[in-house]
């Protein structure tokens, strides 16, 4: 291990934030499908400021070969998790190295031992930083560009994850679905017996903080049992939901009503990596004017459906099924008036049938799987 030179990221020594953001354009340098992120987006997601911080913190460490940043790891505790779950878990992520098991052996152990010098007992991840961000290696989807807030990795990182003692948690799948699908007469008989009273309208942009909570709500309680789970707060929804509403058309954001009750939601983005993708990580000094332009005149041809919620007294029943249908059918016509010719599902918990029964009914295929993986620590 003391070969390879790792160091924390530290104000007045070690490595910089401005190192750990780097990284990425050593390793992926080669790679045609990868994007780089805004580097602006990036020092914000990592500003102590950043709403996730409210109940978290995290230490970045970064590898140096010849002088230059060529691999990072990143560990948080996220305290929320712990008041939910009961268990001190830590959580690794931002996990970018060379092909190399020496440089993720030693970036692990760097991780694991900053978590278990602060009483953790296992490992989890990646996160990036928390499950309601970006998370898992890419393991299966090499072969096209990840879509907006979603990872990517080269196809070796997975080997090399497991080489450095972590073992697969669980997966999470990407669906690809055409706008322009034909609706199941399944679908069909669902809504006329089991929808009555249901409606479906775009969220109100003049009351957007009040629509922003009730979507908070309903997602917090459906996904209050899945795998991993950890509650939005209002400051961090309501920031990635602002964020949202500046380059969603309306009509992309929805909320379905029962009888005048909100009992789910759906929200559809444009691809910005579409956007982005040429960009180079910078928006100075013409970059901002590109990406208004691509957003607002020539428009992004994809989009992903990133956040969603059936509220959880509905999913072990008839409506249950209906309602996730009917806010993802509530898409299907503006996402065919906004130009749009693939809209990306993600991410979807593998042992989710029902939702993925829903999706593949209507012609959506897997088209990427990414992994968790999880180790024990000992002293």
């Amino acid at each position: 291990m003391t070969d390879f030179d790792i160091r924390p990221v530290a104000d007045g020594g070690g490595a910089t934030l401005a190192d750990f953001i780097e990284v990425p354009w050593s390793v992926f340098r080669d790679d045609p499908q990868w994007i780089p992120p805004l580097k602006i987006e990036r020092r914000d997601a990592l500003s102590p400021k950043a709403p996730f911080f409210e109940h978290a913190r995290w230490q970045g460490f970064v590898g140096f070969a010849d002088g230059k940043p060529v691999a990072r790891i990143s560990a948080q505790i996220d305290d929320l998790y712990e008041q939910r779950h009961g268990e001190p878990v830590g959580y690794f992520g931002m996990l970018d190295a060379p092909d190399d098991q020496g440089w993720f052996d030693a970036l692990v152990e760097r991780a694991a031992l900053w978590l278990r010098e602060r009483g953790r007992t296992r490992m989890v991840g990646p996160f990036n930083l928390g499950i309601n961000q970006d998370l898992g290696v890419l393991v299966d989807g090499f072969d096209t560009p990840p879509f907006m807030m979603m990872p990517h990795s080269l196809p070796y990182y997975g080997a090399r994850v497991e080489g450095a003692g972590l073992t697969p948690a669980t997966d999470l799948l990407a669906y690809m679905l055409k706008p322009a699908y034909e609706v199941p007469p399944l679908q069909r008989t669902i809504e006329k017996r089991y929808l009555q009273g249901v409606t479906v309208e775009p969220v109100d942009r003049k009351n957007l903080g009040d629509e922003l909570e009730i979507m908070r709500d309903i997602f917090n309680d459906a996904w209050s049992g899945n795998w991993g789970f950890t509650p939005f707060t209002k400051n961090e929804f309501q920031a990635i939901g602002k964020e949202i509403a500046m380059i969603t058309p309306r009509d992309f954001l929805k909320i379905a009503r029962l009888d005048g009750r909100p009992v789910a939601f759906v929200t559809l983005l444009p691809n910005l990596n579409e956007a982005i993708r040429d960009l180079n990580g910078r928006l100075l000094p013409f970059g901002w004017a590109k990406l208004l332009w691509r957003l607002k005149v020539k428009k992004p041809r994809t989009g992903r459906v990133a956040l969603m919620g059936v509220r959880r007294e509905f999913h072990n029943t008839r409506l249950g099924p209906g309602l996730a249908f009917a806010v993802i059918h509530a898409l299907r016509q503006p996402a065919i008036d906004h130009g749009l010719q693939d809209v990306e599902l993600s991410w979807i918990l593998e042992d989710n049938a029902g939702m993925r029964g829903i999706i593949e009914s209507i012609g959506g295929t897997v088209s990427k799987r990414y992994r968790m993986y999880e180790r024990e620590l000992r002293s």
